[in-house]
């Protein structure tokens, strides 16, 4: 038997396991969480917990805050821009091509825990433009993004995850139900994408589809001033966006795999 087998190499595999999940986690909580309430979140003994969270805060990848809390470490930024930095590279062309037809900014987005992330982005040349910050973590509820994702997922998991989010108002045009979400919901996967009409931000119209057929879920759109991305224009950007979300399909690199998505 070599040191890679028996009871301990199990042993080894089920700490990194248990640490990976104290991470998905406190990434999932996006606040300070005790360690009470994660043992309640992992399912995992309180021993266990504190041997591993020591381990994880000596490494740098989670830190305690004054009130014995524990958030995710500064450490976990260089790779979560390394993994983005690909996943950029993946896209930025047809991101890019988005921007040149329609002139308003073009995201990237992935869903992670009960978040829309955003990992890509290529800017409006016009002064006045939307301008997400790349790694922005937002609800999906109220992003064209995060709504053209959930609607690739079965209602049961699309219905848990608005009652764990609870679906706040972030504008007065946010949908704040899960009746009404899930009417939405039908006629985005009807139609093939979704538009966020002013619900993340007053005055700002969304277009989003889609990216289907990746080992993770995933949108792309074109965001801008309503007064530039019009209700008539919206027609004529979803078929386009569309088509990019098939190229960018095609496009996967096999090797990229998973990236943290957790449903």
């Amino acid at each position: 038997m070599t040191e890679n087998d028996g009871p301990k190499a199990s042993e080894r595999v089920q700490s990194l396991d248990r640490a990976f999940g104290l991470l998905e986690h406190l990434a999932d909580a996006g606040r300070p969480v005790g360690i009470s309430e994660l043992a309640e979140m992992s399912d995992i003994p309180l021993p266990t917990i504190h041997r591993l969270l020591r381990f994880l805060s000596n490494e740098g990848y989670v830190r305690q805050d004054n009130s014995r809390r524990y958030a995710l470490g500064l450490r976990l930024i260089r790779l979560g821009q390394s993994a983005s930095r690909g996943l950029d590279v993946w896209a930025h062309g047809e991101l890019g091509g988005l921007v040149e037809q329609f002139e308003e900014t073009a995201n990237l987005a992935i869903l992670q825990g009960d978040l829309a992330i955003y990992v890509g982005q290529a800017p409006s040349p016009h002064t006045m433009r939307m301008f997400t910050e790349v790694g922005r973590a937002v609800s999906p509820h109220c992003t064209g993004v995060g709504k053209a994702m959930l609607a690739e997922l079965p209602d049961d998991r699309i219905l848990a995850l608005l009652k764990r989010t609870r679906m706040p108002a972030i504008t007065a045009h946010t949908i704040t139900s899960p009746e009404a979400m899930m009417a939405d919901i039908e006629q985005i996967r009807e139609r093939g994408y979704a538009v966020d009409d002013g619900e993340q931000e007053p005055g700002v119209r969304c277009v989003a589809a889609a990216v289907r057929g990746l080992p993770f879920p995933a949108a792309v759109s074109i965001s801008g001033p309503n007064s530039r991305v019009t209700e008539e224009k919206v027609p004529q950007i979803a078929p386009v966006l569309m088509q990019v979300a098939e190229r960018l399909r095609d496009r996967f690199p096999s090797s990229a795999g998973q990236v943290g998505f957790v449903g």
